[in-house]
């Protein structure tokens, strides 16, 4: 069998999907291996896709239920250091740290996750901003595919493609940010607000 059509039977690790996508059933661990479980070259590829998850459970925290624990956003700009936001602790209190964010620039996301317990099928990364006012003005939507992943016992991340910064007087200002990690199954792994000025200089 090619990697092609073994590709057909199992998830490949942050693979995208186009809008007409349909989301597999959802299957354990064991339920993978033991399909198609004649087929040599299958089984090494499905080996090789899972690793250490289909030999063992891969359990990162044994106090936290969750197949997916989001612990990191990053806002990635050339030449600067990342400007992070913790998600492992109290999200309620993010809004209160706004990155300020120079007009125009061109700047990616990276999310850091941990994956246990079971493969997760179509991570889905969707973010809605706001112009801060009265009323709040919704100004923009992005939604990126992840992809799917095997349990790790590292964390693992996801960076989206380069985005640019509004510019121009009028785009200056606090802009308001509702983010959401989810996935095909609709489960809501993390929803958490945050906030970012834009201004003329990073100053």
């Amino acid at each position: 069998m090619s990697e092609k059509q073994a590709a057909d039977h199992v998830e490949v690790e942050g693979e995208e999907h186009d809008a007409n996508y349909q989301p597999p059933p959802q299957k354990t661990i064991e339920e993978i291996m033991a399909a198609d479980a004649e087929d040599e070259s299958l089984r090494k590829y499905k080996e090789a896709l899972l690793g250490e998850a289909q030999s063992e459970k891969i359990i990162f925290d044994d106090s936290d239920p969750r197949k997916v624990i989001v612990k990191k956003l990053a806002l990635l700009v050339a030449d600067r250091d990342p400007m992070e936001l913790d998600l492992s602790g109290d999200i309620s209190k993010l809004k209160k740290n706004v990155f300020v964010i120079k007009e125009g620039i061109q700047y990616k996301i990276r999310i850091d996750f941990i994956v246990q317990r079971e493969i997760v099928h179509g991570l889905k990364y969707v973010q809605k901003t706001y112009r801060m006012g009265v009323p709040a003005i919704h100004v923009d939507k992005m939604t990126q595919m992840v992809g799917s992943y095997p349990p790790k016992k590292e964390i693992q991340s996801y960076t989206t493609p380069f985005e640019e910064a509004p510019s121009g007087m009028m785009a200056r200002g606090t802009y308001s940010v509702t983010s959401l990690f989810t996935d095909d199954d609709k489960n809501e792994h993390l929803k958490w607000e945050w906030s970012f000025e834009i201004k003329k200089d990073w100053q």
